[in-house]
């Protein structure tokens, strides 16, 4: 079993940056794809970033130019960058994987992070 462990929220002021880790506990796993979604309260779960295992990237509309995401294979971890945030970006964020030790891939999730913007 696949667990994800992500860590990096907290309170940032407007105009701030953040970033956001998520490893994943067994070494082992191959990973095809890695997405962060973000929940802000009252509204429904956002797809803000994914990359590939070949590193090819999508963002958001709302995130583009702002965040960038990225991963570090030999670390098992996977990164989002946050710069330029807005109070709009406060969400607990999850980060997602479709991948397993041998296939059958399944998707995995992370308990979330909150992320806070706020003067």
């Amino acid at each position: 079993q696949v667990q994800l462990v992500e860590s990096g929220g907290g309170l940032v002021q407007p105009g701030g940056s953040m970033r956001l880790s998520c490893t994943a506990s067994e070494s082992r796993v191959k990973i095809t794809v890695t997405r962060w979604y973000r929940q802000a309260a009252g509204k429904e779960r956002e797809l803000v970033a994914a990359i590939t295992g070949t590193d090819i990237t999508s963002y958001a509309d709302s995130v583009k130019g702002r965040f960038t995401i990225s991963r570090d294979s030999a670390k098992n971890t996977a990164y989002l960058h946050m710069n330029g945030l807005k109070p709009d970006d406060t969400a607990i964020y999850l980060c997602n994987i479709v991948g397993g030790i041998l296939p059958p891939f399944k998707d995995y999730w992370g308990q979330g992070t909150q992320v806070i913007v706020s003067s």
